[in-house]
C-alpha cells in the first residue's frame, strides 16, 4: 500500500483501462492538451496519443452523444464532464439515451459509457456551478451512480464502472481531488464492485450513513461524539445505485438509530428515499425518528459564510446524533 492523492488514484484508473482495452478512450473538454481541468488526466496523451484522450469543444450535449454513439458500435468511452453541473446541457444523452438504448432496441445495443467529473458543491463556485447530481440522475432506470470519497474507492470503483456493459456516473469532488489515502500498488488489480457499502468505522449507538464529501464530516462527527461517550456507526454507501441495503439494515439492526449525511438538497434526496426504505423495511428496529443533514433547500450562495450556513457539517451531524441519542 502507498499513500496517493484522490487525483492521483483516478489518473491511475483511467490509465490502466486505456493500456488495457483498447476500445477505452477518453473524451471533453480540456482532458488532452491542458490534462484536464483538475489535473486527472495528467500525462495521458503523451502516453496515448490523440486517438484515444480526445480534447472537445464545449458542447456537452454533442461529445456525450458522440459517446453514446461509439459505445453502441463497440467502444467503451469514458466521458469527462468538467462539473456535473455542465452535464444538464446533455440532460437528453444522459437521460434519454444511454440508459433506455438496450430496452428501446430489444437488447441489441449494450451502452459501456462512463460519465465522469466533479459533482456537488466545492468552495465559492456560486448556484450554477455546484450542483449535486446524485439524487436527478439517481432516479433514472438504467444507470448506475458510484460517490467515491477516498482515493482508494475512487480508482477501484472508476475501474469498475468502465468494464460495466451499462451507462455508469462517476460522481468525484473537486475538494476531495488533493486528499490523500492508501491504495493498492500499481501492480495490484484494484476493482471495487458496485452496490457495496463499506462500514469505515464501527459502532454501536447511532448509525451515520453518508457518502462523497459527507464521509470526511461523518468521520469528524463520530470523533467529536466519541469524547462524549456516543459511540458511532459511519457506513460510505459508495455506490448510490444500486445501493448496499444488507449493510445499512444491518448496522441499524445493531444500533437502533441513524443519522443520514447527504451532499444534496433534502427535497426528493437520496437520504428521503434510504429513509423511506428503512422505515417500510426494518420500522420496528428504531429507537428515534431517522435523521437527516443535508443541504440547505436554497440556491448555492457565492458569500463564504452564508456558503458554509447551507452546506451539512459535522457539527450538524453532531446535533442530529445527540438529537435522538439523548
Amino acid at each position: 500500500m502507498r499513500e496517493i492523492t484522490y487525483r492521483q488514484a483516478l489518473n491511475e484508473a483511467l490509465a490502466e483501462e486505456i493500456a488495457r482495452d483498447p476500445n477505452v478512450f477518453l473524451i471533453g473538454e480540456e482532458v488532452a492538451e491542458y490534462n484536464g481541468a483538475y489535473k486527472v488526466s495528467q500525462g495521458l496523451l503523451d502516453k496515448f496519443g490523440p486517438q484515444r484522450i480526445i480534447d472537445t469543444p464545449i458542447s456537452e450535449n454533442g461529445f456525450a452523444g458522440l459517446g453514446i454513439g461509439a459505445a453502441m458500435v463497440g467502444l467503451r468511452p469514458i466521458v469527462e464532464f468538467m462539473t456535473f453541473s455542465f452535464s444538464f446541457v446533455a440532460f437528453d444523452q444522459v437521460v434519454n439515451n444511454a440508459p433506455n438504448m438496450l430496452t428501446m432496441s430489444g437488447g441489441q445495443f449494450n451502452i459501456p459509457i462512463t460519465f465522469r467529473g466533479p459533482n456537488g458543491p466545492a468552495h465559492q463556485l456560486g448556484a450554477t456551478h455546484s450542483h449535486a447530481t446524485e439524487c436527478l440522475y439517481a432516479n433514472v432506470p438504467g444507470l448506475k451512480i458510484c460517490t467515491p470519497a477516498t482515493p482508494r474507492d475512487a480508482k477501484g470503483l472508476l475501474k469498475t464502472a468502465v468494464r460495466d456493459n451499462n451507462p455508469v456516473l462517476v460522481l468525484e469532488s473537486e475538494l476531495l481531488y488533493s486528499h490523500k489515502g492508501m491504495v493498492e500498488e500499481e501492480s495490484e488489480e484494484l476493482l471495487i464492485p458496485l452496490g457495496e457499502a463499506e462500514v469505515k468505522q464501527e459502532g454501536s449507538d447511532v448509525t451515520i450513513i453518508c457518502y462523497a464529501q459527507t464521509l470526511a464530516l461523518a468521520l469528524a462527527a463520530a470523533e467529536t461524539l466519541a469524547k462524549e461517550n456516543i459511540n458511532a456507526e459511519v457506513i460510505d454507501l459508495r455506490s448510490i445505485k444500486p445501493l448496499d441495503w444488507k449493510t445499512v439494515f444491518n448496522s441499524i439492526k445493531k444500533t437502533h438509530r441513524v443519522v443520514i449525511a447527504e451532499q444534496d438538497r433534502p427535497w426528493c434526496g437520496v437520504g428521503a428515499e434510504i429513509a423511506y426504505r428503512i422505515q417500510r423495511e426494518i420500522f420496528d428496529e428504531l429507537d428515534a425518528p431517522v435523521q437527516r443533514v443535508s443541504q440547505e433547500d436554497v440556491p448555492m450562495p457565492y458569500n463564504e459564510a452564508l456558503e458554509k450556513a447551507v452546506l451539512p457539517s459535522a457539527e450538524k451531524i453532531v446535533a442530529a446524533v445527540k438529537k435522538i441519542c439523548s
